[in-house]
């Protein structure tokens, strides 16, 4: 948690550091900022969700793979909770897609 916070706090202070200039029209500023803050939006979105998808994956394959050692017929029934997980990947992209294009 403690390198997450970390890894964030540069992104920020790289944000910082590579800021315009503030322009002379003030609504050139508002739509620059509304379309900056969109693009953030939808990483946001895309990568926080992949993450959880990828920790769902993880913890349900190590036991589906546990539960499958001791009886190989689990196979067909531990499948689909993998791909049920996977999904939250895809929700996380299409409203992603909402942000960017609505």
């Amino acid at each position: 948690m403690k390198r997450l916070f970390l890894i964030l706090c540069i992104l920020l202070a790289g944000a910082a550091v590579f800021a315009q200039e503030q322009s002379a029209d003030a609504d050139a500023s508002e739509e620059s900022l509304a379309g900056s803050l969109r693009y953030i939006a939808a990483a946001l979105a895309v990568g926080i969700s992949c993450i959880a998808g990828g920790i769902a994956v993880g913890r349900i394959g190590s036991a589906a793979m546990g539960a499958m050692s001791e009886n190989p017929d689990l196979f067909g029934k531990a499948l689909p909770y993998a791909g049920l997980a996977e999904g939250i990947c895809l929700w996380g992209f299409l409203v992603a897609l909402l942000i960017l294009f609505m």
